[in-house]
């Protein structure tokens, strides 16, 4: 792999990372209990959560300037890593034998496609 494809994969892997954070966000706030329905939807931390998804589309465009396309989903699936790790580190989750072998095979997955682009 190049370092344009190296740099440009980095690229589209925060914006993986940054839009699962704004999942956690979403999350949080869908745990709490409000007064009225419509401010489920207009407070700060969903609109800020919504302002970090648009914010990965632009992540996304740039990233894939400089990538393949092959390799864009192969990445964009380390987002089932980083939701299951805030998963266990802030929610609290559990991972039985079944998770963990399915996070393996992604993981897996990722490594030989991401070995054979080039």
């Amino acid at each position: 792999m190049n370092e344009t494809v190296v740099i440009y994969s980095l690229v589209l892997l925060f914006g993986v990372f940054v839009s699962a954070i704004s999942q956690v966000l979403l999350k949080k706030a869908a745990m709490k209990k409000y007064d009225r329905p419509i401010d489920e939807y207009l407070n700060p931390q969903v609109i800020f959560a919504y302002v970090l998804f648009f914010g990965t589309t632009f992540f996304s465009i740039l990233a894939y300037r400089g990538i393949p396309l092959s390799l864009g989903p192969v990445l964009e699936a380390t987002s089932y890593l980083y939701i299951t790790v805030f998963g266990v580190l802030i929610f609290g989750e559990k991972i039985n034998r079944k998770k963990m072998f399915a996070l393996m095979l992604i993981v897996a997955g990722i490594c030989v496609s991401s070995l054979g682009t080039g």
